[in-house]
């Protein structure tokens, strides 16, 4: 019985550790959450916008050498950026990111697999060990799998700059983008969206209204100085959301993963205890019931 108890106090303070470790874990996502969240809240809507007046002025320079950007051409090439985290410990995250990019893969761009005309971009290195996996031949770029640990723009532009210098060269016929989109601590939404080329944008019924036209836009100094400057910055605000998104996600999902950690423990810890209890329990009894019965046959 000594032996059954001193199990039981090893795996209630092995127990106990550990939820100590997720709560801690849990209060620092928490933290890094909440500067996470920020950034993103105040991107999006300025990101959203930049991308509607992108989808405007493309629409009105038809044959301009501006729009080269929104001209879709039939893909025979793709790029792919997959944006998942460098650690794990936050749940079904990354591999629900992962089964968005191969769902695109093996759906939409089927064809252009067979042909191996795709290739896959990293930002995070969860992404890449599930991908190499699955596709060990396809061609893969990790240059720019550290970017999580600087998401300022200047950081993360390089990356975009190439994906657009690859669309306008034509060794990429559509550039898509797969990761995390932030709703909130609880709720992440994997996303795989199509970056380059710029698509006619989707809006709220309550506010086509609002941009069912098309723009007239007054351009100065002159048309082709303004685009050559405004749109690949617009593009490369756009690629910054995903990654700030996706970074918000992350620390939400490990929040929440080490929230339900904390709590399970605290369950088992309960069940542990009343265990440990009950073992101790019996082996009080069965020591008295030895003194009595010792006694009793003294006494006979």
């Amino acid at each position: 019985m000594s032996g059954k108890l001193k199990e039981v106090r090893e795996r209630i303070t092995s127990v106990n550790s550990t939820r100590q470790i997720t709560n801690a874990m849990k209060m620092v996502s928490a933290a890094k959450l909440r500067k996470a969240q920020q950034a993103i809240t105040e991107m999006r809507p300025y990101a959203n916008k930049l991308y509607e007046i992108l989808s405007n002025i493309l629409k009105n320079l038809e044959g301009d050498a501006a729009s080269a950007f929104g001209v879709a051409r039939p893909v025979k090439s793709a790029a792919i950026v997959v944006v998942t985290s460098n650690r794990g410990l936050c749940g079904a995250f990354n591999s629900n990111v992962v089964k968005e990019a191969i769902h695109l893969m093996e759906n939409q761009l089927a064809e252009v697999i067979k042909a191996e005309k795709v290739t896959l971009y990293f930002v995070g290195k969860k992404g890449y060990d599930s991908m190499k996996k699955r596709y060990p031949n396809m061609k893969m770029v990790t240059d720019h799998m550290g970017l999580f640990s600087d998401l300022s723009f200047d950081n993360v532009s390089p990356l975009s700059q190439e994906l657009m210098d690859g669309f306008i060269s034509g060794e990429y016929d559509a550039v898509y983008a797969c990761y995390g989109s932030f709703k909130n601590a609880a709720v992440q939404i994997p996303m795989a969206v199509k970056f380059l080329p710029v698509d006619n944008i989707e809006v709220e019924e309550d506010k086509a209204s609002e941009t069912n036209f098309n723009a007239d836009y007054i351009f100065e100094p002159s048309k082709e100085e303004i685009l050559q400057k405004l749109i690949p910055n617009i593009l490369q605000t756009s690629f910054h959301k995903y990654l700030l998104d996706t970074a918000a996600s992350e620390h939400g999902a490990r929040m929440t993963a080490m929230d339900k950690a904390t709590e399970n423990a605290g369950e088992m810890l309960k069940d542990l205890k009343i265990t440990y209890n009950k073992a101790r329990q019996e082996a009080i009894t069965k020591e008295i019931l030895e003194i009595v019965g010792g006694a009793a046959a003294l006494e006979g």
